[in-house]
């Protein structure tokens, strides 16, 4: 199978898919800036990595709070859709690990301990990585 710039980009404007990617857009643009932004977040975040033997443990913890909010900020222009969507699902398997083998539910500040947040946003990344980027997207205006 070959692809293509057009077939990657391809969307039209599925309503659904379209407020999903926005939905999606919003949720890793405001989780990667809590991350900087906030100390608790930012030590929460920190010891999730550290408890679960996330490898290259100082360069995930301080770049993946700037690739969620490029994915984000990507996802709700809804520009080359599929692609960011790739990372969005790397992130959530790797989330989804991180609640299964850290043990303390404190560590979880904003979700529950049980990997249900991520599980949810692989399978709404799963629906928008089928449908396209869906309406008001630049891939919707691609050709």
């Amino acid at each position: 199978m070959e692809f293509s710039i057009t077939q990657i980009r391809k969307a039209d404007n599925n309503l659904v898919a379209g407020i999903v990617r926005i939905f999606l857009g919003i949720v890793f643009l405001a989780t990667g800036f809590m991350k900087i932004s906030d100390l608790t977040l930012w030590e929460a975040w920190s010891a999730q990595l550290s408890q679960a033997y996330i490898p290259f443990y100082e360069l995930t913890r301080q770049v993946v709070p700037f690739v969620e909010m490029l994915t984000g900020a990507m996802l709700l222009v809804g520009f080359f859709t599929r692609i960011w969507l790739l990372i969005v699902i790397a992130i959530m398997i790797a989330a989804s690990y991180v609640h299964i083998v850290v043990d303390d539910p404190n560590l979880f500040p904003l979700q529950p301990h049980e990997p249900v947040v991520p599980l949810a946003i692989l399978a709404l990344a799963g629906y928008v990585l089928i449908k396209g980027a869906g309406v008001w997207s630049l891939d919707s205006k691609a050709k």
